[in-house]
């Protein structure tokens, strides 16, 4: 990837500047900054009438390929909109898991069928996904999938049973892509199959879990003979580790420097907490910051030679070391808010500035657990990306 921006790039990034300071204003100024339904001040229903005014400009699906994305963006200018997104103050996106998981699986993997019924949806911003994959017992460990499903053939449906957790916007979605048994006599990675299921039914119960900041970003899904059309399997019935896979490489597209944008942010509320109370006078916290600007520059770094990378090859070495290193980043960037707080870091109460920092100082202490724990990614680092034997 070329790090130096051509005349049209530079155009480009005007552009997306310009929209944002357009819309991102009057009814939409309350979710400026907001990341998502754990900070202080989310609006779900207000998140999804921002989806849609997304949309109308023509920014959701804007790396789908061909004529499945409304603009087909090349790499260089996806992420230049990822980074004038959240510079913007852009919110955190309630249909995330829709556009960057599920279409691009759909495109690959889906039918004509299914493609024409569910891109619409999410491409207008109208239509939003929950993903069904860890379950307990079933986190790091996710071919130990118990949920089962069951061909109805009388009525034509599958037929689900089970439990999943951790299920991000549940609550506000309406479909859910689940990771489910249906080969009973199977084990491990084989008899999966990955089925997409409406949430709206009598048989699926969504629980909210509290987390320890104290607001339900996660919930638990229970599956009690809910149902979804015989045809709602993503790819061959049988072989759904391999969609599922898939699916989580394209976890690697350019939204993740989205995210890095975001944490960009984030560092910044702490260099101004710092310059405001006069933590920023202390020489070891300043260390802590400047270590903190060179470590959020090698994640940048590190993610575009990853997406500068050939996307038909199997993962880069580099791919398997991202999300050890940016959720221990994250992680101590939470340590060192706390820290430039100082006392007031204790009240529950403080003003906007510190809650923000309280509240990513908390959503921090999950990163190294979710999504792989620290010790399985080390795992797969020397077994993937060192090729060293088990």
């Amino acid at each position: 990837m070329n790090l130096h921006e051509s005349a049209a790039e530079q155009t480009f990034r005007a552009e997306v500047k310009a929209w944002m300071a357009e819309h991102l204003r009057g009814e939409f100024e309350p979710l400026r900054g907001v990341n998502g339904p754990s900070a202080p001040g989310f609006d779900a229903a207000l998140a999804k009438q921002w989806e849609q005014c997304l949309a109308a400009g023509g920014w959701i699906g804007i790396g789908w390929p061909g004529e499945a994305s409304p603009r087909a963006l090349p790499l260089a200018q996806q992420v230049i909109f990822h980074e004038e997104y959240v510079r913007a103050g852009g919110p955190g996106r309630i249909g995330h898991i829709g556009e960057t998981l599920l279409a691009p699986t759909l495109i690959a993997h889906g039918t004509a069928e299914q493609q024409q019924r569910f891109l619409p949806g999410i491409r207008a911003g109208t239509e939003y996904w929950a993903q069904g994959y860890s379950e307990p017992g079933a986190g790091s460990d996710l071919a130990n999938v118990r949920t089962r499903a069951a061909l109805d053939e009388a009525a034509g449906g599958w037929v689900l049973n089970g439990q999943k957790v951790w299920t991000s916007w549940a609550q506000d979605s309406d479909w859910i892509f689940v990771l489910a048994r249906t080969d009973p006599s199977s084990v491990r990675h084989r008899g999966l199959t990955l089925l997409l299921v409406p949430l709206h039914q009598s048989g699926i119960t969504i629980r909210p879990i509290r987390q320890i900041t104290g607001a339900a970003e996660f919930y638990e899904v229970f599956f009690d003979g809910a149902r979804t059309e015989a045809s709602l399997h993503l790819g061959t019935v049988g072989e759904g580790w391999k969609v599922a896979m898939a699916l989580l490489g394209f976890e690697r597209g350019a939204s993740t420097l989205g995210q890095q944008a975001h944490f960009r942010h984030e560092l910044g509320m702490v260099i101004a907490a710092a310059r405001a109370n006069g933590a920023a006078r202390d020489p070891l916290l300043r260390q802590r910051i400047a270590r903190a600007a060179l470590g959020l520059q090698m994640l940048h770094f590190n993610a575009l030679r990853v997406l500068a990378s050939d996307a038909s090859q199997p993962q880069p070495p580099a791919a398997f070391i991202a999300k050890y290193a940016w959720s221990n980043w994250h992680r101590d960037l939470g340590r060192l808010a706390m820290d430039v707080l100082g006392e007031v870091a204790d009240i529950a109460d403080g003003d906007l500035q510190s809650q923000r920092l309280q509240s990513l100082w908390l959503a921090s202490r999950s990163d190294t657990i979710y999504a792989g724990t620290n010790e399985i990614q080390l795992n797969l680092i020397a077994e993937r990306a060192l090729g060293m034997p088990r």
